[in-house]
């Protein structure tokens, strides 16, 4: 085959893919209300897994935050400043899931706010915890 067929078969394959997920919809068994009952039901699911997966990385942030502060008690300069590097970022992803948390509420948050959110206090934590082992 050569490309201009891969090219023509892959965008028929997607074509057809997306008329039978049209066809599949349209004759569904269920109605349109139970339909859009389903697609509610399954958001409002989505975000309070979002939102208790913020609310973890909140309070395990906010645990690590209190212990690395009283370790930074008696550290030598270039140790404190490596640990205020941690706590700063940790305080502002700690901040970024608090804000995120108020969005979900009002239903203005997007998901990658929320992806980026997530990420950045899960890097965070793995970061103090790591320092914290020393």
């Amino acid at each position: 085959m050569g490309k201009n067929t891969t090219k023509k078969l892959a965008i028929g394959t997607a074509i057809a893919a997306i008329a039978g997920y049209i066809a599949g919809i349209l004759t569904a068994p269920k109605s349109g209300k139970e339909t859009r009952k389903d697609i509610k039901d399954a958001t409002a699911k989505g975000i309070a897994e979002a939102e208790k997966q913020l609310k973890k990385l909140h309070t395990e942030l906010s645990d690590l935050l209190e212990q690395a502060k009283g370790r930074a008690k008696g550290l030598n300069d270039k140790t404190r400043s490596e640990l205020d590097g941690l706590v700063e970022k940790a305080k502002n992803a700690k901040e970024k899931a608090r804000e995120l948390l108020s969005s979900l509420r009002e239903g203005s948050a997007e998901d990658k706010d929320l992806k980026k959110a997530i990420a950045e206090a899960s890097t965070a934590i793995e970061h103090l915890k790591k320092y914290l082992a020393k």
